[in-house]
């Protein structure tokens, strides 16, 4: 059952016992493809998937659950995967596998990882956690072939049928844990991908890299007695500097956020490897206006910073910046002044029109006080935002009176010597 049971009322590990008259994945998928149902799931695509199951037991023979699966699968595909969204008789996996599956942002950005290595289209690779196959797929696309390595049997036959409408033809599936396939392959990939599933079987996200499934940091070992490079992508929420120390061969690290919110941590390892792993922070955005900041953290730890008040402008680095540490780095090299040394806000009299995060223009330092607040945001809107600041964003704005929206901000924040609040406006 799904860990939110008061919200979700739709299976999230497995189809096969859903089905009493319908006993094989791969029936079960053609059940699920057929085009009357394939119309009925884009004709209620905007309905609720809880009533359906409450209203339906069965549509067209087919349990109401499973079908209220593919609804609400469809609908987070849209944003989160416009290819297969798009793309007719897309089979959708149990939410838990939608969730931890990579977006086509994120999935399109490790295939040019991939395409920087090895350009010449024609290497080899093996997807040791192939679950939804959102990555295997994309990465098919840099590569000569690729091996699909997955023991559910339920998404193997739905990357499989996936797979095959998407038009992808060199990929070979495998039935099988990413242990079992490491001992028995006959001819091993140029390079290794996996992305680990971070639950416990009790649905408990997990984070560090020895507890997830399978154990990447002593798999490792065996991947590197038959191939030299190996890319692991990790829960966002893992420690970088902790990640790096149990792989030991990093070369490079990826953190990637897609408009502003970090995703995923990717380990470039490479066998034998013992230099200074460079960290890549990257924001994908719109328009291929993606923000990408390299430094390594002996660099960063030697940088040293001034420190300021509030200027003319504010800026606040990227979610991957944040997340990668780069604090005095993305000073120094922006040649901006600290607002104060846990307050990751920076500020200068000039502006940076490529700033990789936001910028802002200061317009008045004021008061946390409703009566001034009025006077400022007479629609008594605001975005407010903190960093460093004693009091949280719900508290400001019970103190303000101010709600959300408008245009202009209110950023509350601690510099060297006191408090901070101003009214800013965002430069875009």
């Amino acid at each position: 059952m799904c860990p939110k049971k008061a919200v979700c009322l739709i299976p999230c590990i497995s189809w096969e016992p859903q089905f009493k008259k319908l006993r094989k994945t791969k029936e079960i998928i053609e059940a699920l493809s057929a085009e009357s149902l394939q119309q009925y799931i884009r004709d209620h695509e905007h309905d609720d998937g809880r009533e359906l199951v409450l209203k339906h037991k069965e549509i067209f023979g087919i349990p109401s659950a499973l079908i209220s699966e593919q609804i609400v699968g469809r609908k987070k595909a849209k944003e989160k995967l416009p290819l297969y969204y798009n793309t007719r008789q897309i089979i959708y996996p149990p939410a838990v596998n939608l969730e931890q599956s990579s977006s086509e942002q994120t999935a399109l950005f490790k295939r040019e990882i991939i395409l920087n290595l090895f350009p010449s289209g024609k290497a080899t690779g093996a997807d040791l956690t192939g679950g939804f196959g959102v990555d295997t797929f994309f990465l098919s696309k840099a590569l000569y072939k690729i091996h699909y390595v997955e023991p559910l049997e339920s998404l193997l036959e739905t990357a499989r049928h996936n797979n095959n409408r998407l038009g992808a033809d060199n990929i070979q599936y495998h039935a099988s844990s990413a242990e079992v396939f490491i001992k028995e392959i006959h001819q091993p990939p140029d390079f290794f991908y996996i992305d680990p599933s971070r639950r416990t079987q009790a649905r408990k996200k997990i984070y560090a890299l020895e507890d997830s499934e399978p154990d990447v940091v002593t798999l490792k070992n065996e991947i590197f007695k038959m191939s030299t490079i190996l890319l692991l992508k990790a829960s966002p929420l893992l420690d970088i500097q902790a990640g790096i120390a149990q792989l030991a061969t990093v070369k490079k690290v990826f953190v990637v956020s897609v408009n502003n919110e970090c995703k995923e941590v990717l380990f470039l390892c490479e066998k034998d490897f013992d230099g200074v792993p460079v960290i890549e922070t990257v924001n994908l955005l719109e328009h291929n206006r993606n923000q990408i900041l390299e430094f390594t953290f002996p660099k960063e730890r030697e940088e040293e910073v001034t420190f300021s008040d509030p200027l003319k402008y504010l800026y606040e680095p990227n979610a991957s910046i944040l997340k990668a540490g780069a604090f005095k780095f993305v000073a120094s090299r922006f040649n901006l002044k600290k607002i104060q040394t846990n307050t990751h806000l920076y500020t200068a009299e000039h502006l940076l029109e490529q700033f990789p995060g936001r910028k802002f223009l200061v317009e008045k330092i004021v008061r946390p006080d409703p009566g001034e607040m009025k006077k400022h945001f007479p629609d008594g809107k605001a975005n407010i935002t903190t960093r460093n600041y004693p009091l949280t964003v719900e508290a400001l704005k019970k103190k303000t009176g101010l709600k959300d929206g408008g245009e202009k901000f209110l950023i509350g924040f601690s510099g060297q010597h006191k408090k901070f609040l101003v009214i800013a406006r965002r430069i875009k």
